[in-house]
């Protein structure tokens, strides 16, 4: 069980490379990063409503009424990570925002799984686990510093904008936690995913209104979808795969392997994706410090499981 979740677990974090591509296809048809990621969540949601309707568990939906109501508001999460990378990217540049993410993610699971918290099956952090967590956090500053020739600028006005990437970093694996004492409440996982992603997209809907009133943007337009390749689409399934594998995996394998495992599989395939200009994104050279990263990060990765 324990093998089917670390690959699963791989596979779900190259997804998210997919995920990446498809949205940049969706926003460039509909002219607006909000609208195309809020349709790329409703369809995740009906994706997983329809196939919790065909493994005939989405009834189980009907636990809800005796689960604490915070158990269901995991999906909040990836509200807020989707408009701090919109807030972020430009003010932090994309490959260190996203190292701030990897960062924030690794702290918040060592501390799930250390002090057991959220229904996590508490794992002691002793020298071995602080030694795999520096190796992760030392490969992503690689990662981060072999793609991107702008160090970070570490003054006051920027320290706000920082802390929200370790934040919205950190918020991936408490909702993975939260699904997960969803699950054991109504023990059904494509429900659970559905259940997320509903919450996720009236989250969206509420971000991109408020959005849309502060900032008088224009609608978002629909002319170039027609034209937008097949694969565009596929954001919301990956997203789909990457929420119900995370809660699964997380009582199996522990939340910090989960998250090291995911994030590995997310800079394999993104090496891959930025060598060949995969999804239509441009081609960019992968330097030798930068896969030294990952190298590291991998090992950081097999410790961390091997604990």
């Amino acid at each position: 069980m324990e093998s089917l979740f670390t690959l699963l677990s791989l596979s779900a974090g190259g997804l998210l490379a997919v995920q990446a591509g498809a949205n940049t296809q969706l926003s460039k048809a509909l002219n607006s990063p909000f609208a195309a990621t809020l349709l790329q969540l409703l369809i995740g949601a009906i994706a997983l409503a329809i196939a919790a309707h065909l493994s005939g568990t989405l009834m189980s939906i009907a636990g809800l009424r005796h689960a604490p109501w915070w158990h269901a508001v995991g999906g909040t999460a990836s509200a807020i990570y989707v408009v701090s990378t919109i807030l972020l990217f430009p003010r932090l540049g994309a490959v260190v925002s996203v190292g701030l993410f990897i960062a924030g993610q690794v702290l918040a699971s060592v501390a799930l799984d250390g002090l057991g918290l959220l229904g996590v099956s508490p794992k002691p952090i002793g020298v071995a686990t602080i030694i795999a967590v520096l190796a992760v956090l030392g490969g992503t500053a690689a990662i981060v510093l072999g793609q991107s020739k702008a160090a970070i600028e570490f003054s006051v006005a920027r320290l706000g904008w920082i802390a929200l990437a370790l934040l919205a970093g950190a918020v991936l694996p408490v909702q993975g936690a939260v699904n997960g004492l969803l699950h054991a409440d109504i023990g059904a996982p494509l429900t659970v995913g559905t259940v997320s992603f509903v919450v996720a997209t009236l989250s969206m809907a509420f971000a991109f209104l408020i959005v849309m009133l502060l900032t008088r943007q224009p609608a978002p337009q629909i002319g170039q979808l027609p034209r937008m390749p097949w694969w565009g689409w596929l954001g919301g399934l990956a997203g789909a795969f990457y929420v119900t594998t995370v809660f699964s995996a997380i009582p199996v394998i522990g939340t910090a392997a989960t998250v090291g495992l995911t994030v590995a599989g997310q800079q394999i395939a993104s090496v891959f994706v930025d060598r060949y200009g995969w999804f239509r994104l441009p081609v960019r050279e992968v330097s030798a410090t930068r896969l030294a990263g990952v190298a590291l990060l991998l090992a950081g990765v097999v410790l961390i499981k091997a604990i």
